[in-house]
């Protein structure tokens, strides 16, 4: 129970606290910072990428569940992420003007990944109501869907070695903490130039880091059925990570910062995630 406390502890900190961290820095948010979080995105992609092939899917395999039900688990936890994101996509790129044919089809800002762009249409249009908690309502969901798989592979990773303060539990609690702060910065900037109140912004800007938690709890209980549900929970996981690392963050940190940097960064990532591995 104690350990089940600590992993409900650190994911907390690294859900709420990282995106209620970027909250309350969202006032020294500048245009010139986009770059910086275009290389710590990129980074904590490769450390990722480095954890979920190197140590996650390693771990799923040494279960010896058959590597084809490893592959579908992977596979399907790519295509869950994709599915969902396509649908919230699908129902809010066309009330952004800025979301044309031209537009990459992919975020090249933070506050399309999560979009936070949306609601910004709706609180600058003073919508009713009912039209801004639809929007918020997408915006949350948009962070739920990194969240959960960022919170599962926590999970997964402390029902592999039942210790949340050792190994990559806790590397990945840290890296998905800082990777929150940009992303709360993100939320509560359209939030307080919308008129919220800046204590609510950063308030509401918390709450959003949640799913963390949630997906956190469900890897552990997945991972904690048996072997094969260990197997399951890491792949998924690991699928569902995949997807939000090269399917939404590298194409975005690139797109932010239009160079070979982004991609140094995630190599430079790889390599210190296969060190903290192996050493």
């Amino acid at each position: 129970m104690n350990g089940l406390l600590t992993l409900v502890g650190v994911t907390t900190l690294a859900g709420i606290g990282g995106t209620g961290l970027g909250g309350a820095l969202s006032g020294l948010f500048k245009r010139d910072s986009v770059r910086t979080a275009s290389l710590l995105l990129s980074f904590a992609g490769g450390v990722m990428t480095a954890i979920v092939c190197f140590d996650l899917i390693q771990s799923a395999i040494k279960t010896n569940t058959s590597i084809l039900t490893i592959c579908f688990a992977i596979a399907f936890g790519v295509l869950v992420v994709y599915l969902l994101n396509f649908i919230i996509d699908t129902h809010t790129d066309s009330e952004v003007k800025h979301i044309s044919k031209k537009h990459p089809h992919t975020a090249d800002n933070l506050d399309e990944i999560i979009h936070s762009n949306h609601l910004s249409v709706h609180l600058k249009k003073h919508d009713t109501r009912m039209a801004l908690l639809g929007a918020g309502t997408i915006m949350a969901c948009a962070i739920a869907l990194h969240n959960l798989p960022e919170g599962m592979t926590i999970g997964a990773s402390y029902a592999n070695t039942k210790s949340v303060m050792e190994g990559s539990a806790l590397i990945l609690a840290v890296l998905i903490g800082l990777h929150n702060i940009p992303e709360g910065m993100a939320i509560a900037v359209p939030l307080i130039n919308g008129g919220i109140k800046r204590r609510f912004a950063i308030l509401i800007t918390a709450l959003s880091g949640a799913p963390t938690i949630i997906g956190a709890l469900l890897g552990y209980w997945l991972g904690d059925i048996g072997p094969l549900g260990l197997a399951l929970s890491l792949s998924f996981a690991s699928g569902a990570m995949l997807y939000v690392v090269f399917g939404e963050i590298l194409p975005q940190s690139i797109l932010m910062y239009r160079s070979k940097s982004p991609a140094f960064a995630v190599i430079i990532g790889i390599l210190i995630g296969m060190i903290i591995i192996y050493v």
